[in-house]
């Protein structure tokens, strides 16, 4: 077990034993203003250990991209999340905000350096090789559910049974990889867009109603009342999730295998005991269909490298 490891460990049995049974936050609690995070206040990035890539899917040493989406070198300067949307950047970051507030009225967040530096180490390196247009402002939750969410407007947070899940960095970045692309393809806006464009052809006087039709939904395993237009996606938005997130942690450096072993490994899990999907990544689950795209994926878009970063000392 690594240091890294150990340490929310630690945490989480210190808590225990100071908290018990619950870790429920008080609701009268106030949220923890967020700012999006200046390159100034992010952590140093540290030396990365390059090891041989896990199982790999067979790559090409030459890619001819079909159109700039596929392109791994056009990323930043592509796109990606055009369509139709109501919420500028701005307005987008502010419904961000709000929703983030909510979550931190009843989410539990660990704020010891060691564990929220490295975490944020390894999801700023992703959106800095991403379509990102928004800063992204990302926090750690004191949860054994194995799931990480993103909300429109880049505020982004990652459960510490995560982290203890993944076998390697490359894992775990690959789960942040997908969530961080759910933001750039701005898949919450554009979903909500679609339930105000339904209000709006039902009943022609009323203006604007924020997701008026997207339901609550409660974030397993914490409580968490967030609309499920944020939450819950469609099959394609899934898929272009994967596709995307695959770009972003190859173009960081990372194996993408990794993100195709971990998803077997929770699904090996769900074979094992059944229902344990539903208890883990319950807003996107993974299947067999998601797993043999990836693949493809892989083999067709990525060119081939010598050498990925696997893991690193601090994880």
């Amino acid at each position: 077990m690594d240091q890294f490891r150990k340490h929310i460990l630690s945490l989480t049995f210190a808590a225990a034993l100071l908290a018990a049974p619950a870790f429920a936050v008080p609701q009268d609690q106030k949220p923890t203003d967020q700012q999006p995070p200046q390159d100034s206040s992010q952590p140093k990035q540290q030396p990365q250990a390059q090891q041989p890539a896990q199982q790999p899917v067979p790559q090409q040493t030459e890619v001819k991209p079909k159109n700039s989406k596929e392109d791994v070198n056009a990323i930043g300067n592509r796109g990606v999340g055009k369509g139709l949307d109501f919420y500028s950047l701005e307005k987008e970051i502010a419904l961000g905000k709000q929703l983030a507030q909510e979550v931190e009225r009843s989410a539990k967040l660990i704020d010891d350096p060691v564990v929220t530096e490295y975490v944020n180490r390894v999801g700023q390196n992703l959106v800095r090789n991403s379509d990102a247009r928004v800063p992204f402002t990302i926090k750690v939750i004191d949860s054994d559910v194995v799931n990480a969410f993103a909300l429109p407007g880049g505020f982004f947070y990652v459960n510490s049974g995560l982290v203890l899940r993944a076998n390697e960095e490359s894992e775990l970045a690959g789960v942040m990889a997908h969530e961080i692309s759910h933001v750039t393809a701005r898949h919450g806006t554009k979903q909500a867009t679609k339930g105000e464009l339904i209000q709006l052809a039902s009943i022609p006087a009323m203006i604007f109603i924020p997701y008026s039709l997207a339901g609550y939904g409660i974030y397993q395993g914490m409580n968490l009342a967030i609309p499920l237009t944020f939450l819950k996606f469609s099959r394609d938005a899934e898929r272009e999730a994967d596709f995307l997130g695959l770009q972003y942690m190859y173009k960081a450096g990372y194996d993408p295998n990794s993100y195709i072993t971990f998803f077997e490994r929770i699904q090996a899990d769900e074979k094992r005991q059944p229902g344990t999907i539903p208890k883990v990544f319950s807003t996107h689950p993974p299947n067999s269909e998601r797993i043999a795209n990836a693949q493809k994926e892989i083999a067709r878009i990525l060119p081939a490298r010598d050498e990925y970063i696997v893991t690193t000392s601090e994880f």
